[in-house]
């Protein structure tokens, strides 16, 4: 995967958590009783901090010391 590919993904993994943020937010905020789904949704929202966590280390350039 190229520098661009890994950049495209990195920007639609951040617009997806953002997604997951607000939807999160509008189920708690009504009261929605299935918490199992919202523990999903935060579980999943989790997983692409972390996908997105990996891949902004990959992009940031090696530093000789």
């Amino acid at each position: 995967m190229d520098r661009q590919e890994m950049e495209h993904w990195l920007a639609e993994l951040r617009v997806e958590h953002r997604d997951l943020d607000e939807v999160i937010g509008h189920l708690i905020v009504v009261g929605h009783s299935d918490a199992m789904r919202i523990q999903r949704l935060k579980k999943r929202k989790l997983k692409l901090k972390d996908m997105i966590a990996r891949l902004e280390s990959e992009l940031i350039p090696d530093m000789d010391a």
